[in-house]
């Protein structure tokens, strides 16, 4: 097959390209995603690809959509950001474009891109975690995208890790995106600019006394300048996070687990406590090979890549 479009809604946005059959990105178009009219989602991604055609001849379309996908990649069960419930995004879509449309969660997606293009692309078997607001996970085994009975599989953020924890958005306690994600993180930090101790002193000099300034990424720049506060929030965001990889290798094995989303850009400053955290609690570490942790390589293209990608396959 010759080029596809690969399509990633968000919360806010849609970003579509064609890609070739080598990962490359071609040309890229964007919109603003109507989050609450499904309607006007599909209205708006038929629009991004015929503006990708009017350059390139398109054989099918990839979507990679934040969501439970069904079994046959064609409706969105349910959506957490977006209006979607037994949405039938790619009969929707189809019948705007006229070309073979699929349809995926976006972090199957990004871990097929990562497979196929990306770093993990020399094994066989890979596990994704992406490190955002939650956690999001793919898993390829085998050389193939696993998608579980229902396709619903790898929603590996909602493994409890603590009984009666947290409060988590899926309506359960203790999920493992309420101890390493970009949403804990945060909560962390506020708890200790709360506390009013001196080691908070100075990200309390960068926020002032509006709380909500506190983000993912002003706490990495921060601990990349040397704040010792934010460098201990990230080791133990990173010790949570290398954990749940443990118990995930545990059940996989996979042979490189790759590291993406937005607090992943933090670098070696989360992932060496997660390379300390694996070791420490995977079981038999001692007789086994550790899986390999490495940063995605794609960045925010994966899903994109990765859902162009699976347009082509069988």
């Amino acid at each position: 097959m010759g080029l596809t479009v690969g399509v990633d809604i968000g919360g806010t946005k849609i970003a579509a390209g064609v890609v070739d059959d080598s990962g490359t990105i071609l040309a890229v178009e964007r919109e603003t995603t109507p989050a609450t009219d499904p309607d006007a989602i599909a209205d708006a991604v038929a629009a991004t690809v015929h503006r990708l055609r009017a350059d390139h001849v398109i054989e099918a379309v990839g979507i990679g959509a934040a969501g439970f996908i069904d079994a046959e990649r064609a409706t969105v069960l349910f959506a957490p950001n977006i209006s979607w419930v037994g949405e039938p995004l790619a009969e929707h879509v189809k019948t705007r474009v006229q070309l073979p449309v699929v349809v995926e969660n976006d972090a199957n997606a990004a871990a097929w891109g990562e497979f196929r293009f990306g770093a993990g692309r020399d094994v066989q078997d890979l596990l994704l975690i992406t490190v955002g607001t939650g956690i999001g996970g793919g898993i390829v085994t085998g050389g193939r995208l696993y998608r579980g009975a229902q396709g619903l599989a790898a929603e590996v953020g909602h493994m409890r890790m603590v009984a009666a924890g947290v409060r988590c958005g899926c309506g359960q306690y203790g999920c493992w995106e309420q101890y390493a994600s970009g949403r804990a993180l945060v909560r962390e930090a506020h708890d200790r600019l709360d506390s009013e101790l001196p080691e908070a002193l100075a990200l309390a000099a960068v926020v002032g006394r509006d709380r909500d300034r506190v983000t993912g990424p002003m706490i990495t720049e921060q601990a990349r300048a040397g704040d010792p506060m934010c460098i201990a929030l990230l080791v133990d965001v990173g010790r949570w996070l290398g954990e749940g990889i443990a118990s995930l290798t545990a059940v996989l094995d996979p042979a490189v687990v790759v590291i993406g989303g937005g607090v992943a850009a933090a670098g070696d400053l989360l992932l060496e406590p997660a390379r300390h955290a694996l070791v420490r609690t995977l079981p038999a570490a001692t007789h086994r090979k550790n899986p390999d942790l490495r940063l995605a390589a794609l960045g925010n293209a994966a899903g994109m890549i990765g859902a162009a990608d699976l347009a082509r396959q069988p």
